[in-house]
């Protein structure tokens, strides 16, 4: 019997590249050109973008998502008309003036518990670490990134394995326009969860850049529950170092208006990302979630997974996922998944994959997505044996939602987030 011997990806690649065989139907080992070349580097080591005097930019020209303009000056985003692919869904006039008013309400207070081991500073805005994850890609960011005084940065130091996690508690101040700026870095080699809990009345634009640095494995856990009249745009974004892993975790239920846009770059090879999200959403209410992972590097991996429910009249989410997978991505392994649970009706859910694969020597990519309303033979199946009907509804909710729940890791942020889910179920009308 031939002995046999393991291989490689990088030998599996060499061989589909010598044979010149595409891993996607209708690629070749060289990749199918989508762009014209590039010269300019981006400062976190993915592909160049448009020239551009105040950040360059990330993206590709022509390119459907890559080629979105990143500036950090609100003059150079024009006017929000809401027909631009990143706006067509968002109810501007609801959105409290965070595109046009300058942002200068108070800012929500920050407060910062957890091991001795994290460093907590408020630093100004000339800080060398502003701005080392991600330049603003739209106008509402870049509004938030031209009015913030200070900024709240948040360090694990380098090796530190923390056994609790880290809380910052973000408190709005009002209904008055504001802007808020946090920096989270997990140096080389640390470990630790972080959790962002948003809570309060607010009108605010957010910006939190995460950097991991090479070796790093960061949890990260956004919480969104404001109160009914509160309205929240946050850009995220992530620098992912060399073998570092993020977990990123989203979660929305509270909020008259929320929007989360959550991005991950990875700056080095192997690097791992995963992306999960949880929204609930009631009458009246819209949660947005647009996420994009940008494969500039080889070898990486990334997985999304987000999942939501409605309820009520006029209850609105959206999800947009992007990926691309650059030409010099080799190696890349991706998916991304989107599904929601319609339990009532008069509510909306709208669910946008995109998938952008510009070389065909990877391991795989794909996406999907899925919107309905209960499954009949999952309610047949429980009520059969003796469960009524409502209980049954709401087995199911739980278990459909839970499997977000579990990525987190936290007991105690688990079991409050089963008692929030529990209390959207009790108000539902279904």
């Amino acid at each position: 019997m031939a002995e046999l011997t393991e291989v490689t990806t990088e030998e599996k690649l060499d061989e589909k590249a010598r044979i010149g065989a595409p891993s996607i139907p209708g690629l070749t080992e060289e990749g199918e050109t989508l762009a014209p070349a590039q010269t300019t580097a981006s400062p976190l080591g993915g592909a160049a973008a448009k020239s551009h005097s105040h950040g360059g930019g990330y993206g590709i020209p022509d390119s459907s998502r890559a080629g979105r303009l990143t500036s950090y000056r609100l003059e150079d985003f024009p006017a929000i008309k809401g027909t631009e692919e990143e706006w067509r869904f968002t109810p501007l006039k609801r959105l409290g003036g965070l595109h046009t008013a300058a942002l200068d309400g108070a800012a929500p207070a920050v407060d910062v518990t957890g091991p001795e081991a994290v460093r907590v500073e408020t630093v100004g805005r000339d800080d060398a670490r502003i701005g080392t994850a991600g330049i603003p890609e739209d106008r509402v960011s870049a509004n938030a990134w031209a009015h913030f005084s200070d900024a709240t940065v948040v360090t694990v130091p380098a090796g530190a394995e923390l056994d609790e996690h880290v809380l910052v508690t973000v408190t709005g101040a009002g209904a008055a326009a504001a802007a808020l700026h946090l920096v989270i870095v997990a140096e080389k080699g640390a470990r630790a969860v972080v959790v962002l809990n948003h809570v309060g009345e607010a009108v605010v634009s957010e910006n939190v850049e995460i950097v991991l640095d090479e070796g790093a494995d960061l949890t990260v856990v956004t919480l969104q529950e404001w109160t009914d009249v509160s309205v929240h745009a946050s850009s995220q974004q992530v620098k992912v170092g060399r073998d570092a892993h993020l977990k990123h975790i989203s979660v929305s239920l509270g909020g008259s208006v929320v929007r989360v846009t959550p991005t991950a770059r990875f700056a080095a090879p192997g690097g791992e990302a995963e992306l999960f999200g949880l929204y609930f959403a009631d009458a009246g209410q819209h949660l947005e979630h647009r996420t994009f992972v940008d494969h500039a590097q080889p070898n990486c991996v990334s997985n999304v997974l987000y999942k939501g429910a409605l309820q009520g009249k006029d209850a609105r989410t959206v999800w947009v996922g992007d990926v691309l997978i650059q030409k010099q991505a080799e190696g890349t392994d991706s998916y991304e998944k989107n599904q929601n649970l319609v339990l009532t009706d008069g509510c909306r859910a709208d669910s946008v994959p995109n998938l952008e694969i510009e070389t065909g020597l990877i391991e795989g990519a794909g996406h999907a997505s899925a919107t309905g309303r209960f499954d009949d033979e999952h309610l047949f199946y429980l009520m059969a044996r003796g469960i009524p009907e409502d209980v049954a509804r709401r087995l199911v909710v739980r278990g459909f939602l839970n499997e977000v729940i579990q990525k987190i890791g936290v007991p105690s942020i688990e079991e409050h987030l089963t008692e929030a889910v529990e209390r959207e179920l009790e108000a539902s009308e279904y």
